[in-house]
């Protein structure tokens, strides 16, 4: 559905993205995470159109030109800093909205006024923030887009609405191959929900895999000895991170799982586990071998 090679954003001379390739299958939700300025929100403006590329390119849905007219009706793009017209209801919106759309689904407006609860003839800008996004999920959803892009989509909402809300879009992408790229801090939210991940590392994505791949290639050893750890093993495995509690060692690997348990198990160990990892704990191992500052996070 996306596919951006070589993409660069120059800003005088600061190089916001700097040789980005991303590939984003249909009908997938891809994860777009990073620290604070690793480019992901300039990306997502790329694509959108709203800044122009100082280099490479970038299609979406096969089109060459991601400024066509007839592209952006298959696209929904909802961020953190929403916009809605000054003395608009939501329903003087939705009529917005169903003249730009060709595809839109006045049936499916309706429907989903029921799961929202939220007065159509209320304006807009007069509801809290939370509301406000539900508002702008409520009317893309209405849009029937093919892709639809979020930026920090549910900051302001409450844990029900998230639900809410994150349910609806995955029933989307299960019922009409929808594909949903979504930036996101919220690590533990985005596990639960992505195919695909991207991790940004000063404007270039370092690693593109399966979550299931990406969390396959890390991981957490737990490891106990009648007698002293083995320094010879630490020669045979690639360790991150060494902690130690009481007598057990808890250590973050890189590399095959089976062949890290294997070299565990010729020293025989008392203990000897691997643990699952979270995608916010792989996020932060792959970055710090990546130089980016992580003594002061707290796991």
């Amino acid at each position: 559905m996306i596919k951006g090679s070589n993409i660069i954003k120059d800003f005088d001379g600061f190089y916001a993205l700097n040789g980005l390739d991303i590939s984003v299958p249909k009908g997938s939700v891809y994860g777009l995470v990073g620290p604070n300025g690793a480019g992901k929100t300039s990306l997502i403006k790329c694509l959108m159109s709203i800044y122009r590329f100082s280099g490479g390119d970038a299609k979406i849905d096969s089109s060459p030109d991601i400024a066509d007219e007839e592209l952006k009706q298959k696209i929904i793009c909802i961020n953190d800093d929403l916009y809605f017209y000054p003395g608009f209801t939501v329903s003087q919106m939705a009529k917005f909205y169903a003249d730009i759309y060709k595809n839109w689904d006045e049936a499916a407006f309706k429907a989903l006024g029921k799961i929202f609860d939220i007065d159509p003839t209320r304006k807009v800008r007069k509801l809290s923030k939370g509301m406000q996004k539900q508002v702008a999920f409520w009317l893309g959803i209405s849009a029937r887009p093919e892709l639809m892009i979020l930026d920090e989509p549910v900051d302001g909402l409450d844990p029900v609405a998230r639900r809410t809300v994150m349910n609806i879009v995955l029933q989307e992408v299960e019922s009409r191959k929808m594909t949903v790229l979504i930036s996101s801090h919220n690590l533990r939210e985005l596990e639960d929900i992505c195919d695909y991940v991207g991790i940004m590392h000063e404007g270039k994505i370092v690693i593109e895999k399966s979550l299931d791949d990406v969390k396959g290639n890390i991981h957490k050893l737990q490891l106990a000895f009648t007698g002293e750890f083995p320094a010879q093993l630490e020669n045979e495995i690639d360790v991150l991170k060494k902690d130690e509690f009481g007598s057990v060692k808890l250590l973050i690997v890189r590399g095959n799982g089976e062949k890290i348990f294997a070299a565990a198990k010729k020293y025989n160990p008392v203990i000897c586990d691997i643990l699952p990892l979270s995608l916010e704990e792989v996020f932060i191992y792959e970055l710090g071998g990546m130089g980016y500052e992580l003594k002061n996070l707290i796991i």
